[in-house]
């Protein structure tokens, strides 16, 4: 037979059909899975943004209550304590992260959607029994430990399926998208907060906000798809956390300037309202218009950082772009807030706005700092897991908002009963000023001890 012949024969003819139909239709598959994925990382992303209001809501604008408490107290108990509710709130969610993402990464990664949606129900029942409140633990107990257990629920499972679905690439640009939602929501709910408060009090406003978190953190739960790696994992065979990270000297530098810089972060999130309305004499608008203007600039800064961070364009280090925004936050601290003096609302509005870009974005520096992470383990032949990293690093974090907060009470006794020069610096929050400014610039100082260490090695 020729070749011709046998080229146009039945039997061949059928073979090359039936490959040219199994490739199409594995390159149908392929396309498939590659939209369904995009799919669903759209929606872990969408819903991730979403669940930002219930989370944090209430805590990167507790400033709002506390302020409305300072003037209009009725509660029995001392009312300095409600300056530590903010900071409480902030502190227990990032304490408690490390532990449930530690659950939740392997063992129970199965039950993330379940474990949520108990968080949801959790911050609902606390914040609905904190509007019945009489004395002033109540708040401390259901604003400042429960409502932060709950959201810590809805936050840990959530970020972990974020993480999963974006572990290939633009991790840091997911991160940074998601932290620049949480400031969209730290500047939109400040003036919703005051008109609710002035309009019903803070008993109904409590109850208002209770609807708000259940309807919107169930939805972005809901919306979030579990990963199919998290499925797939076999309850009673689970592989262990690797912890090798934890003997990297780099880890405990980047954890100790983490604490350093939300021991200051805190400060003004919780007394720049009461502050501006007591010492500069500004209206409760004009107050609130500073917490939504130090918010504002985060969602560029988050962003921003989390570009930088991802060096696609620009070869900066972690400890670089750690430095850029800690010491940018100090000087804020320290030339805008310090000098300004009653009735000066500019330098006020300059320092939120300032303060709030570099202090706001320093948290998007973290996926910098777990890519650094990675770097190390790769060079060590070691396996590290960044969900574990990540979680970690908001407990250092949990110990600086926390530590933050019980300074507070005692720097402002010391600010009332001496004072520390002229402008700001002279009232009784100059303690608070110059303690945020030296929080902020310790937040760098894993660029000095990087550079120190260059220089060693080259001494030698």
């Amino acid at each position: 037979m020729s070749l011709h012949e046998l080229s146009q024969s039945p039997a061949v003819s059928a073979i090359e059909s039936s490959g040219s139909t199994h490739d199409a239709s594995s390159f149908d598959q392929t396309d498939y899975r590659q939209l369904e994925n995009g799919r669903k990382r759209t929606l872990a992303l969408v819903g991730s943004t979403i669940s930002q209001l219930p989370i944090w809501g209430f805590a990167m604008n507790y400033g709002v209550f506390q302020e409305f408490y300072s003037s209009n107290w009725t509660l029995q108990g001392n009312r300095e304590v409600t300056g530590i509710i903010g900071t409480t709130s902030n502190g227990v969610m990032y304490l408690s992260m490390p532990f449930l993402f530690a659950l939740f990464t392997r063992r129970w990664a199965r039950w993330r959607r379940t474990a949520a949606l108990c968080g949801s129900a959790l911050a609902c029942t606390s914040f609905l029994l904190s509007s019945f409140s009489t004395q002033v633990w109540h708040l401390v107990a259901t604003q400042g430990i429960m409502s932060a257990l709950g959201c810590a629920l809805i936050y840990s499972p959530t970020t972990l399926s974020l993480g999963e679905w974006f572990n290939t690439s633009n991790r840091a640009v997911a991160y940074g998208v998601v932290l620049s939602c949480k400031n969209i929501v730290g500047s939109a709910c400040p003036f919703l907060l005051r008109f609710l408060l002035d309009q019903y009090g803070f008993r109904i406003t409590l109850r208002i906000w209770t609807a708000i978190v259940a309807g919107t953190s169930i939805i972005a739960v809901l919306m979030i798809p579990t990963h199919p790696t998290s499925i797939s994992l076999n309850p009673h065979r689970t592989r262990s956390i690797p912890w090798d990270f934890l003997k990297y000297r780099t880890f405990y530098i980047y954890a100790t300037a983490i604490i350093f810089q939300s021991c200051g972060y805190g400060i003004p999130q919780t007394y720049l309202n009461t502050y501006a309305h007591e010492v500069t004499l500004l209206s409760q608008n004009s107050a609130t218009l500073l917490l939504t203007l130090f918010n504002v600039p985060g969602i560029l800064a988050s962003t921003c950082f989390g570009y930088l961070s991802d060096k696609k364009r620009f070869s900066l280090s972690a400890s670089t772009i750690t430095f850029i925004s800690a010491a940018s936050s100090a000087l804020s601290a320290f030339l805008l807030w310090g000098l300004t003096s009653k009735g000066d609302m500019a330098l006020l509005v300059l320092f939120s706005i300032t303060f709030g870009f570099f202090a706001g974005g320093y948290s998007a520096t973290w996926g910098g700092v777990i890519n650094e992470l990675e770097g190390e383990a790769a060079q060590r032949n070691e396996a590290i897991d960044s969900g574990m990293v990540y979680g970690l690093l908001n407990g250092a974090r949990g110990i600086g908002y926390v530590s933050g907060g019980l300074a507070s009470v005692p720097l402002l006794k010391i600010g009332i009963t001496s004072s520390l020069g002229v402008f700001a610096y002279g009232t009784s929050y100059g303690p608070l000023i110059i303690f945020t400014g030296l929080s902020s610039i310790l937040g760098g100082w894993s660029l000095a001890w990087k550079c120190s260490a260059f220089l060693r090695i080259a001494w030698q």
